[in-house]
């Protein structure tokens, strides 16, 4: 099973959403480098807006993630409550 992985901007934001990342997707492991955060995940991650606005303490709007995304590998399948990569 190949690797999905999302690639997001330091910052306090990316940190609690790297949080609920974690703990949505037990697999996954991080890799923090001094300007980014790498998510790595076999086979399919999923972020959950409700998991993020436990994590950042606010409302969350998924497309939030576009102003901390760096990169991504996988297919998209996105909706209000979820965005997701994965392979087939």
């Amino acid at each position: 099973m190949f690797n999905v992985f999302i690639a997001l901007q330091t910052s306090d934001d990316s940190r609690a959403i790297v949080e609920a990342i974690v703990a949505d997707n037990p697999t996954a492991s991080v890799n923090e480098q001094p300007a980014m955060f790498k998510v790595d995940v076999p086979g399919r991650l999923t972020v959950r807006r409700g998991t993020v606005e436990e994590k950042i303490g606010r409302d969350f709007d998924l497309q939030e993630l576009q102003l901390h995304l760096i990169s991504i590998s996988g297919h998209v399948e996105e909706t209000d409550e979820e965005f997701t990569l994965y392979w087939d």
